[in-house]
């Protein structure tokens, strides 16, 4: 552990004439920075300060979008600190902690994603049993889970990854994800193991579990009056739609990875798996859950005094 911790720095080599466009790319990474962190601390805001949306599909919502603040604040601050330097380097510890931040926060967003899909099912198909089942503390465990699950499971990664020896020095990326292991004298199939596992449980488990619960609501609805329709779709498509971007762009990044590009195309590339996300969740939510567009509407159009 200390032999690898003695690694100094790792430079991000998918950076490409940095030196030509430096203050243009700083100003695009920067505006969208604060984009994010303004669109998404917005709605949460919204949702703190109105009681008609302390309700669990609401609560789930805000810590979705706490959770792409945070996801944005592990990449955009080094992106911005690499454009303004000469040399975009790293070191090795910083760079480890950067890599489970990144993909703990992926994960929590799966299983966030898994329990709004719940609390939609239960609100929809047991209407009577609703207040019974999504109590307090059910809410509680379902915003805690989806941070912890992914922390303790990591953990045990991390242990096999520290023990790895680096023999490369160059990360073929711009922030520290997948391409790590590139680094590392001899591929570990423990690793690749671990790997596995985690992608299964804390990735396609929840997506099959949440196309599961859509199903059954889709089946149950279809049964149903127009109203109950019309209601599950308000609430049910913006979680599609979020649950469908976040999905493709995380497949992307795993083909990615093993795709050889020119340098430019893999950069821009790269800045679209932390670009649209952060940006697409307080969209869909501010624009299609009715609630929340509501107060939204209020607060940028204010009505005018009479």
């Amino acid at each position: 552990m200390g032999e690898n911790f003695n690694v100094t720095y790792i430079t991000f080599g998918g950076y490409v004439e940095i030196e030509k466009y430096r203050y243009a790319y700083f100003v695009v990474i920067f505006i969208t920075y604060i984009l994010i962190i303004c669109s998404n601390s917005t709605i949460i805001c919204l949702i703190c300060i109105h009681p008609n949306l302390h309700e669990p599909m609401y609560i789930f919502i805000a810590a979705l979008l706490v959770n792409s603040v945070l996801y944005s604040t592990v990449v955009y601050p080094k992106l911005l600190i690499d454009v303004l330097s000469e040399k975009q380097v790293i070191s090795y510890s910083a760079c480890l902690f950067q890599y489970f931040m990144f993909y703990i926060l992926v994960s929590s967003e799966f299983l966030f994603l898994a329990a709004m899909a719940y609390d939609r099912y239960v609100s929809i198909c047991k209407p009577l049993q609703y207040p019974t089942i999504m109590r307090k503390t059910t809410v509680t465990v379902l915003l805690v889970l989806p941070w912890l699950i992914p922390v303790c499971a990591f953990l045990f990664t991390r242990i096999l990854i520290v023990r790895q020896r680096v023999c490369k020095f160059t990360l073929p990326s711009i922030f520290c994800n997948n391409s790590l292991h590139s680094l590392y004298c001899v591929k570990s199939r423990a690793i690749t193991i671990c790997g596995i596992v985690l992608l299964i449980n804390l990735t396609l488990c929840p997506v099959v579990f949440i196309l599961f619960t859509y199903t059954r609501i889709l089946i149950i609805t279809y049964r149903s009056s127009p109203e109950v329709r019309k209601k599950a779709a308000q609430t049910c498509l913006p979680h599609l739609l979020v649950l469908i971007c976040f999905s493709l762009l995380m497949t992307y990044n795993v083909v990615m990875m093993e795709a050889d590009m020119p340098k430019t195309v893999f950069l821009i590339m790269t800045l679209q798996l932390v670009l649209y996300h952060p940006l697409f969740n307080p969209i869909i939510y501010g624009l299609k859950m009715t609630e929340i567009y509501r107060h939204l509407k209020n607060l940028l159009c204010p009505l005018k005094l009479n």
